[in-house]
């Protein structure tokens, strides 16, 4: 059974995608003087911030394991840094998608906000909208995970201070995303509860790109996890055997 979930949801995100980026050409989108047709980018650009938030779910999930597994008041079962390595990986394409989401809206901006501006001038690419700022400010927030990885050596000891760092980032993603960019003035039709209105159509398209682009992100994560499984089962092979061998010497 599955087998079959896993061949499942990728054919399904496969198949999904394709399916937006056919009918997201041929779709009528609403008349917006500002938008013109760019507005297509919605099915593109929004979507990167669901499947983000997806995978850091993931991710934030395998950090709370991970706790569990190296809470000394509990019998350890298996590995925990197999456990830290899915959470650091589901962390790493977060942060693709985020990016992915910060080039497509600053091109969007540039040809709708900026389109009066000159190339050269800042605020033709940058305007410092509030969803703009708090998906900056996400990036570095995830940058400082990876940043704080790197500043311990001792595996069990960098693995428990990044997933209790991971949980606080998860925390402050939300509000970041959902919460702040809805109460302040900003140039986005979602700012300050001003929601755009799409028909019918337009709308059921941008629900199913995200299911879409949600379902290749985990599949991202699934492959770039077993990779990170697969290094830390060989570390931890020839640490077995460094030791077997050090203990066969003395």
């Amino acid at each position: 059974m599955k087998k079959y979930w896993n061949i499942g949801y990728k054919l399904a995100g496969i198949g999904i995608v394709l399916y937006v980026i056919i009918y997201g050409l041929q779709v009528k989108m609403p008349f917006n003087p500002i938008w013109g047709q760019s507005s297509r980018n919605l099915f593109l650009h929004v979507p990167m911030w669901f499947s983000e938030v997806v995978v850091m779910t993931i991710s934030v999930v395998w950090s709370v394991i991970l706790l569990r597994k190296l809470d000394p008041d509990r019998e350890r079962k298996g590995n925990p840094m197999l456990d830290d390595a899915k959470a650091r990986s589901a962390a790493e394409v977060g942060i693709i998608f985020n990016i992915i989401g910060l080039i497509t809206g600053i091109l969007w901006s540039r040809v709708t906000w900026g389109e009066n501006i000159p190339s050269s001038e800042f605020s033709a690419w940058w305007v410092w909208d509030p969803i703009q700022v708090s998906a900056l400010l996400s990036l570095l927030i995830y940058l400082g995970y990876f940043l704080l990885r790197s500043s311990f050596s001792e595996p069990e000891q960098r693995a428990r201070i990044a997933a209790v760092y991971n949980i606080f980032a998860y925390a402050t993603l939300i509000p970041l995303f959902f919460i702040l960019p809805r109460m302040l003035p900003g140039l986005h039709p979602t700012a300050e509860q001003k929601m755009v209105k799409y028909d019918g159509s337009s709308y059921q398209l941008l629900l199913i790109a995200i299911l879409g682009f949600s379902l290749i992100a985990t599949w991202i994560w699934e492959l770039r996890s077993r990779y990170a499984v697969l290094e830390e089962r060989i570390q931890e092979h020839e640490a077995e055997q460094d030791y077997v061998s050090q203990s066969s010497v003395s």
